[in-house]
């Protein structure tokens, strides 16, 4: 079936799998499974474990899933993590599709998930398939006008090669940075993760994979949702530490 989404916004299941009311028993299966995940236990059992427990949906196991983390993992992410004064006149490298599908569902009101280790990720599966909606090019302008604010001295996207649409969105991209004269360089590469972690420029991603292993990282989805999108649909589900 084609994909023929204009918007990156909730699911119509939403309201009722995030309603208050199922609050108390999400924020448990994230304490529980950011519990077992401290304590070594494999991601995918643990998550079925908790899961199958506290009777969670397939959706609800996604939040839960992108929500929690280990203690190891997560004071290595803050350990690593610059703030916005650090930014200044330095490049900065940008995880393309993890920063910019945040933003595209923070403005769409989709569900953006506050992260145990600080980060903002929505809910969104791409499946090797991107799809431009209503809030690209809005998304793309705020994040520009959030990076230039920085004062970010060049700014590089890495876009997945492989994911279909991504020729068509770097020609986008081009156009807008040239239009607006930000020093982005948009890079087409097989494998953006492989990149990511190496060398010791800023990152910018939500990626766990990608900050468990990177030199330096900075949270720009978060920065640009809270500085420009005070209406986005934030879902916490575990305690403030």
């Amino acid at each position: 079936m084609p994909d023929t989404r204009t918007h990156r916004g909730p699911h119509p299941e939403d309201p009722r799998l995030f309603s208050p009311q199922a609050h108390a028993a999400l924020g448990e299966a994230v304490a529980d499974l950011s519990w077992l995940l401290t304590r070594g236990y494999a991601s995918a059992s643990a998550l079925k474990l908790v899961g199958d427990r506290c009777r969670l949906e397939a959706r609800q196991r996604t939040a839960v899933s992108r929500s929690a983390c280990s203690d190891a993992d997560r004071a290595r992410r803050l350990a690593h993590q610059l703030g916005p004064e650090q930014l200044g006149g330095k490049p900065l490298r940008l995880d393309g599709y993890n920063v910019l599908t945040t933003v595209e569902a923070a403005l769409s009101g989709g569900v953006i998930l506050a992260a145990r280790d600080g980060t903002y990720r929505d809910m969104a599966s791409m499946h090797g398939s991107y799809r431009k909606v209503a809030e690209t090019l809005p998304a793309l302008e705020l994040l520009g006008e959030v990076i230039a604010e920085l004062q970010v001295s060049q700014c590089r996207w890495y876009l997945d090669r492989p994911v279909s649409n991504s020729g068509r969105l770097k020609t986008i991209m081009d156009q807008l940075a040239t239009r607006r004269g930000w020093p982005w360089q948009i890079e087409l590469v097989p494998n953006p993760d492989a990149l990511l972690v190496v060398g010791p420029e800023i990152v910018a991603t939500a990626d766990s994979a990608i900050l468990d292993h990177c030199h330096a990282w900075f949270n720009l989805a978060r920065e640009a949702i809270d500085r420009r999108v005070p209406q986005a649909n934030l879902l916490r589900l575990h305690a403030a530490r």
